[in-house]
């Protein structure tokens, strides 16, 4: 049945009954003459007030009168504007708030209209801009240097925006996040001598057969729960207004509830949290009192505003009290780092950070919430903190960072991870690093001791994937340059395709130590294995949330395809359900925009 809008009430009566309030307002005005000085103090304010009974001076006297006459103008001005909107044609009747919002933009500059009662709060959420690596030509640019990343909050948090139905911003999306994310069942290292394995693998890529795909994997050496060493844990809660919400301070309690029952007798537990300012909730406490943990962390509530800088402090002088020689000693910092009071500025955060980090101490971040979620903050404190960062939207995942991964969250076993690939000249014509943007080093860097990179927890892997184009195989991207073929020449290394190099700190050590291992051409294969084949639907997936730039012919479907493909044993799930995020994706990414969602995005 077609329903027919109510026309509004005539607004003529409306305007006349706004001028008689507005002739009422002026003479009451009026009836304030600063000759009567008595009604004028009165009229002012209770601190006048008290003083009426005597004489006021002159010059107090013309300030009431000012001050009077700016309140007539002030109630003459808004009395206009009151007949102005009551004489505007009314809005139609629409269905929701965003309609409202585009049939505002579309009136009149001149017209006035009335506030609407019911708005969507403003998404303050905020992402470093960065662009994807560029195609590098190896005869100018032979050496790729970047710091490993064991961070995977990226993912979790897409993960959360597309479930939601909304498209991520491009920002958001960083590969190397969604690389890092699923384990890809890298060759562990024959002993701890070396705290990790370094392997490749090299087939051609799928969305283009002429170029190849160059895997990197580096896997950690695990250590068994049980013979972890003692832990100095301090819970850095947010428990400010912004973390009221359900998907923030109630769903960071249930993932830290989760981590208490594995803490034992040895362990130290403390929780410093901050709003308006911050304040130790428990000291250092024996992990094996869970009922006591527990109860403290029920007992937190949100309010108040965002003092980040004194919480750390704070926590980094909580971690120092109860320090564990040979331990671990780390900061979980659990906020949607929205900090809105005290030290603001994300760089001055970073040199706190970093200058407590040299002091054995190392501190991770667990992003919470939307809305207000400051990405870049959680990501760059944790960089700066040796710690890593990882974005929790359900207690699914919670369990996972915090339960089934907790060596590789709370050991680390090498600091600095620094990877670089000398490409050959005479066997590589272009190279592309797929991801890593705000981890790339300069080649001097990766010799520099004193050049912060990476760390790698017990246990974690690292993947990276290369996009290489081989000499005369027609996939190059770059124009050819005109005097390119005079400075080729042949190289006694023809059997290698690049070399790589990994550079990594034993903890506690100050010098580097480097593995070198040859990549040879013998090595490409026809097609790539089940691994390869996984982590490049999962890059795909990530460069078509960006734009799709990237993967030429490929879309979803083949995304979809791939990565059905390649299952495997997938122990919990995690590969499913990216199949069932990329039909997701392709919804929120093919949505033809309205014309309200471009003005809500204004």
């Amino acid at each position: 049945m077609r329903r027919t809008a109510t026309p509004p009430p005539p607004a003529r009566p409306r305007a006349v009954l706004l001028m008689l309030a507005l002739a009422a307002a002026l003479a009451a005005c009026r009836s304030t003459a600063p000759a009567d000085r008595t009604d004028a103090a009165a009229s002012a304010g209770p601190a006048i007030a008290a003083t009426a009974a005597t004489a006021i001076p002159p010059a107090q006297a013309r300030a009431i009168a000012e001050s009077t006459a700016r309140a007539r103008h002030a109630l003459e001005k808004e009395a206009a504007r009151a007949v102005v909107q009551a004489s505007a044609p009314p809005p139609p009747p629409t269905a929701d708030a965003a309609m409202q919002r585009a049939f505002v933009a579309a009136a009149p500059a001149t017209a006035v209209h009335m506030p609407f009662a019911a708005t969507e709060p403003a998404n303050t959420e905020r992402y470093e801009n960065r662009d994807d690596n560029p195609v590098q030509r190896t005869g100018e640019q032979p050496v790729s240097t970047f710091s490993i990343d064991v961070d995977t909050g990226s993912y979790a948090n897409v993960r959360r925006m597309l479930r939601e139905g909304v498209r991520p911003p491009a920002d958001a999306v960083r590969v190397e996040e969604f690389l890092n994310y699923f384990s890809y069942g890298h060759p562990v290292p024959a002993s701890r001598e070396v705290p990790f394995r370094v392997t490749t693998e090299l087939a051609p890529s799928p969305w283009n057969p002429k170029r190849q795909l160059l895997m990197v994997g580096i896997k950690g050496y695990d250590v068994p729960r049980a013979t972890l060493p003692p832990a100095n844990l301090v819970f850095l809660v947010d428990t400010s207004g912004s973390m009221e919400s359900p998907d923030k301070l109630p769903l960071l309690k249930q993932a830290f509830a989760q981590l208490v029952p594995q803490l034992r007798a040895q362990d130290r537990v403390s929780i410093v949290v901050y709003a308006g300012s911050a304040g130790l909730v428990l000291p250092p406490t024996p992990g094996d009192r869970h009922d006591e943990i527990l109860a403290a962390l029920e007992r937190l509530q949100a309010g108040g505003s965002t003092n980040g800088g004194d919480g750390i402090a704070l926590a980094y002088a909580t971690a120092r009290q109860a320090f564990v020689d040979g331990g671990v000693n780390r900061i979980l910092l659990a906020t949607d780092g929205d900090f809105n009071v005290g030290t603001v500025d994300r760089g001055a955060l970073e040199t706190l950070v970093a200058d407590q980090r040299r002091s054995g101490i190392a501190l991770s971040t667990l992003g919470f919430g939307q809305g207000n979620y400051h990405d870049a903050m959680a990501e760059r404190l944790a960089d700066a903190g040796d710690g890593n960062h990882a974005y929790i939207d359900t207690p699914e995942e919670a369990r996972k960072v915090l339960v089934e991964q907790m060596q590789a969250t709370l050991l680390t076993i090498a600091n600095d991870v620094k990877v670089q690939i000398e490409f050959n000249p005479a066997q590589v014509a272009e190279y592309r690093l797929i991801g890593y943007e705000n981890r790339m080093l300069a080649q001097e860097d990766f010799a520099n001791d004193r050049v912060d990179a990476g760390d790698i927890g017990a246990g974690h892997e690292v993947t990276a994937l290369y996009e290489i184009a081989l000499a005369g195989s027609g996939g190059e991207r770059l124009p050819p340059l005109r005097y390119a073929a005079a400075a080729q020449g042949s190289s006694a290394r023809d059997g290698e395709l690049a070399h790589l190099r990994l550079r990594y700190k034993l903890p506690g050590q100050e010098r580097s130590r480097l593995i070198e291992t040859p990549v040879l051409r013998s090595s490409l294969q026809p097609e790539p294995g089940a691994s390869l084949r996984f982590a490049a639907a999962v890059a795909a997936y990530a460069d078509l949330l960006r734009g799709g730039t990237n993967v030429e012919g490929w879309d979803w479907d083949d995304v979809a395809a791939s990565a059905r493909a390649t299952l495997g044993e997938d122990r919990w799930g995690l590969r499913r359900e990216l199949v069932e995020l990329v039909e997701s994706a392709r919804q929120v990414t093919s949505a033809e925009p309205t014309a309200a969602a471009a003005i809500a995005a204004d």
